[in-house]
């Protein structure tokens, strides 16, 4: 059980960064590619949308499904992150370290980005 606010803090800001690696990011876009496309469209405006669609049927359409919901992958990635911390916390403290002062990182870069602009 989580005892600690600041632990609680940790694990919330790890969450939020792995689950944007997973659903958004480019590095894991092979992975994604596997269980879904991604394809753009312009509209009038000539705005760019983008739209998914879910590749297969059974476990591959599921894991697809999963991957493009940020909330979803989310919850996934919420309790792999719990169990490690249970199974392994030596390790695992060090996983959520880094993932949670990575996704401050950029949080931070997101904030500073926007005022500059």
């Amino acid at each position: 059980m989580i005892q600690s606010p600041f632990l609680f803090i940790i694990f919330s800001i790890a969450v939020f960064r792995l689950t944007r690696l997973i659903v958004f990011d480019t590095i894991m876009a092979p992975l994604r590619r596997i269980f879904h496309e991604e394809i753009e469209e312009k509209d009038e405006l000539g705005q760019v949308n983008t739209y998914i669609v879910i590749k297969g049927s059974g476990l591959r359409a599921w894991i697809g499904e999963l991957l493009s919901c940020y909330w979803c992958t989310g919850v996934w990635c919420t309790g792999f992150l719990l169990m490690f911390h249970m199974l392994i916390p030596q390790v695992a403290d060090w996983l959520l370290l880094l993932l949670a002062i990575s996704g401050l990182a950029g949080i931070v870069e997101t904030i500073v980005s926007k005022q500059l602009d």
